[in-house]
């Protein structure tokens, strides 16, 4: 009897010492910004399929992040050219969506730098190629989290106008860093 109570206390214990959180799929977002050599930019969403983050405590031990890729936004212009952009970005010249619907994140480690804020090591696939990428995140007070991540496309056989597939692409050059702005919502 001594030895099953210890037993229960124990897998109380565990269920209390590691969870998962959830995020609000609806309002949590992603913000990708994208800039040609003119310092020009388009920027828009994306939406998740799932966001998970796993704690040991009150210390991030791993997560999981599924991106729709199908659900990829402009959001700076409006009208035909915002049609015209978002199928260009969702076609073969960029991110193949009808080939890779999903774009994966997935925490890998992570530093507490400060308070609330951590420097994370993750895996991130794009178009089925899988890269190591690191940035920070953070823990705001309502208990949503914001990262802002930069990835290198070229990485990701993302080749259209990016100077290191093509030559002499002038100021029709986009530059191959696209930035990505998370926030994570309870």
């Amino acid at each position: 009897m001594k030895t099953y109570f210890i037993n229960t206390l124990f897998i109380l214990s565990s269920l209390f010492a590691f969870s998962q959180t959830n995020f609000d799929l609806e309002k949590s977002k992603v913000k990708w910004t994208g800039k040609k050599i003119t310092n020009a930019s388009h920027w828009g969403h994306l939406n998740f399929k799932k966001a998970d983050i796993n704690f040991d405590g009150n210390a991030i031990s791993s997560g999981n992040f599924i991106v729709d890729m199908t659900s990829i936004s402009v959001d700076d212009i409006s009208g035909g050219g915002k049609t015209r952009l978002e199928n260009h970005l969702k076609d073969d010249d960029f991110f193949s969506v009808d080939k890779f619907n999903n774009a994966v994140l997935e925490i890998l480690e992570k530093t507490e730098i400060i308070d609330n804020k951590y420097l994370v090591d993750a895996n991130l696939t794009i178009k089925g190629i899988t890269h190591p990428i690191s940035f920070e995140m953070a823990l705001l007070e309502d208990g949503s989290y914001v990262a802002k991540l930069i990835f290198d496309r070229s990485k990701y056989d993302v080749q259209y106008r990016s100077g290191s597939f093509f030559e002499n692409l002038g100021d029709r050059l986009i530059l191959d860093d696209v930035e990505l702005e998370v926030t994570l919502i309870k």
